[in-house]
């Protein structure tokens, strides 16, 4: 099924960023990360080590008047990270299964994650709620330091 494959096709996902014009920024990573791992094999163009790197980037962009949007992409924590080679496994049992099921559309996703969640035992599931819970904080840590530029 092609919509599966889309959906977990990281490099089609940064070519199509890079065509529109986005600018991709990795928080203290070169590397594109992956939904359940830090690493996904895909090398960015730009990284920020700060979140004051960050907000430093919006805040020029906006002062120039440039339009579009900024993508920051943050790894999942450490201990967090899943193998790769287990999770990439699950993944592509989980794509399978739903080729013979039929599953496309708005149905695709949420079938994909139930099928993941349930042959990790509910380790993806705890993964991605830490990735959650810090990509909320640097957020907010990049809107804190943001919020200190003088406009």
């Amino acid at each position: 099924c092609a919509g599966a494959k889309a959906i977990l096709d990281l490099p089609r996902t940064m070519e199509y960023l890079e065509t529109k014009g986005v600018p991709v920024y990795g928080y203290k990573t070169d590397d594109l990360p992956a939904f359940f791992t830090r690493n996904s094999g895909i090398a960015l163009r730009h990284r920020a080590d700060t979140v004051e790197e960050i907000a430093d980037v919006v805040f020029v962009k906006e002062e120039l008047g440039l339009k579009g949007g900024l993508l920051v992409v943050n790894p999942i924590p450490e201990d967090a990270s899943m193998d790769a080679d287990y999770i990439n496994n699950i993944i592509n049992q989980s794509v399978a299964n739903s080729v013979k099921d039929n599953i496309a559309g708005k149905d695709l996703t949420p079938y994909l994650l139930k099928d993941i969640v349930a042959k990790t035992e509910g380790a993806s599931l705890e993964a991605n709620i830490r990735l959650v819970y810090n990509n909320a904080l640097v957020g907010a840590q990049i809107a804190r330091a943001y919020s200190l530029h003088e406009k």
